[in-house]
């Protein structure tokens, strides 16, 4: 319980003046809160869904991340220079290594996909493909962190991008979070990947394992009992908030713990994926262990965003292949395609890919020179995304590498602007979505980044 005698402003100003300092206090909330509400923003909840500044093509992000760097030359980057120039030496030495994968061309628009990858290229006229993607370090933990953070400087953590489109416009579902991430990088910039850094705490992501299992949450037995010991715990909170100098992590923390109450009675049966039909789990691949892993993030992924969170990323790990390139893209590729292509079969048939963006990618790409008996190095300069569903085009690419695929020539498009560009197809212009933290008005951006409307539809 709260000290009577303790001295804080709350306390002043209910004891002043016969309590009409609180009286006016409260007054003034209101009319920030009428303001604010004027405004579409709820001054109370700054998780409540805020208009987009901007007409938005989409209303969520569904991050489908291939760590370590999937190879864009052996699975949906056709060079046939690389088979023409095979074993010759590269620029800056090297080997130029042609693909050992078979590939050829699927749907009206002519995209070439590798033998690894048939049910994803069942899509090809459904996706957008980025072809100029470049970065700016090679090492995976930086080049994890910056495609996260839009920063790979490891002085100052930035919030996610995530979180940054929570800070912008809130999330539709208040007995959820808005962020959540499945099985996310833990080598590779841990919990830098999904944190809010400087932004508030309330605005970092949620991780959860690919079992569908969220850490302290689970369906509560004896609600009334446990009502009333959250209060009792707020009480405390409260009163914290109060005192001088109290950081702003309480207010996060007070958010969090109603939060999760009310998260008891919807997320165990969320991500519950067995009540799913039989049909939709053999759609996906769903299947015990290792082997059944991203199909289960897959299902998740879907499940999550049709219950309104806003940006849901899912991991699949194991595609830093310096040894062991062939089989070890084969054993990878049979993980995610099925999975990949079920997933955007059904946000299709449920209407979600309407108003849902999905992107596929990784950190950076790999050489087309070779590395090793069997293995290609990391490539910073030029490598591929694509994406799909709200506002993008359909069946086209934008951009290009050079003839075998080591660097972006055309339609160049740094981190940055990748950011950018996602940003603005929810409604957000980058360079106005800002929080000023130690004396510096700071965006997911930083000072640079261009909207690639190109890919717009």
């Amino acid at each position: 319980m709260s000290n009577p005698f303790t001295v804080s402003r709350r306390n002043i100003l209910r004891s002043a003046g016969v309590g009409f300092g609180h009286l006016a206090l409260s007054g003034l909330l209101g009319s920030i809160a009428g303001k604010a509400a004027a405004q579409g923003l709820n001054a109370n909840n700054p998780l409540a869904p805020k208009r987009p500044p901007l007409p938005a093509k989409a209303k969520r992000i569904i991050f489908l991340f291939m760590e370590g760097a999937i190879s864009s030359v052996d699975t949906f980057e056709y060079k046939p220079e690389l088979e023409k120039k095979n074993g010759k030496s590269g620029p800056g030495g090297g080997t130029i290594t042609a693909s050992r994968f078979a590939f050829k061309q699927y749907g009206e628009s002519g995209a070439y996909f590798s033998e690894l990858l048939p049910n994803i290229a069942t899509h090809a006229d459904e996706l957008c493909f980025m072809r100029g993607l470049y970065t700016d370090t090679p090492a995976h933990p930086q080049a994890v962190v910056q495609l996260h953070t839009g920063s790979a400087n490891a002085a100052l953590t930035r919030p996610s991008w995530g979180s940054w489109l929570l800070y912008g416009l809130g999330t539709d579902n208040q007995n959820l979070p808005g962020y959540i991430t499945i099985n996310p990088p833990i080598a590779f910039g841990g919990a830098s990947n999904y944190g809010s850094a400087f932004l508030p705490a309330y605005y970092q992501g949620t991780a959860i394992t690919d079992q569908g299992f969220m850490p302290n949450i689970k369906a509560a037995t004896e609600k009334d009992l446990e009502r009333q010991q959250i209060d009792l715990i707020q009480d405390f909170n409260h009163e914290a908030a109060t005192v001088p100098g109290a950081p702003d992590a309480i207010d996060g923390v007070i958010k969090s713990y109603e939060l999760g109450f009310r998260m008891q009675d919807t997320v165990p049966e969320l991500l519950d994926i067995s009540r799913e039909p039989q049909h939709v789990l053999d759609a996906y691949g769903v299947k015990p262990g290792l082997e059944g892993s991203f199909a289960r993030q897959c299902l998740m992924a879907r499940r999550l965003s049709e219950a309104g969170v806003r940006f849901v990323e899912i991991r699949q790990a194991g595609w830093d292949h310096h040894t062991n390139l062939h089989q070890g893209l084969i054993d990878q590729s049979r993980m995610i395609d099925q999975p990949t292509s079920a997933l955007l079969n059904d946000l299709r048939q449920r209407g979600l890919l309407e108003d849902t963006l999905v992107l596929f990618g990784s950190e950076f790409g790999r050489l087309p020179t070779a590395q090793g008996a069997d293995g290609r190095d990391h490539n910073i300069t030029g490598y591929a995304m694509f994406m799909t569903g709200a506002g993008v085009r359909k069946g086209f690419s934008y951009g290009s590498t050079d003839e075998i695929g080591m660097a972006a020539v055309e339609g160049r498009m740094h981190i940055n602007d990748l950011h950018a560009t996602l940003l603005a197809l929810m409604g957000i212009d980058h360079e106005r979505l800002t929080y000023r933290y130690e004396g510096r008005d700071f965006r997911l951006t930083n000072v640079a980044g261009v909207v690639q409307r190109q890919v717009f539809a």
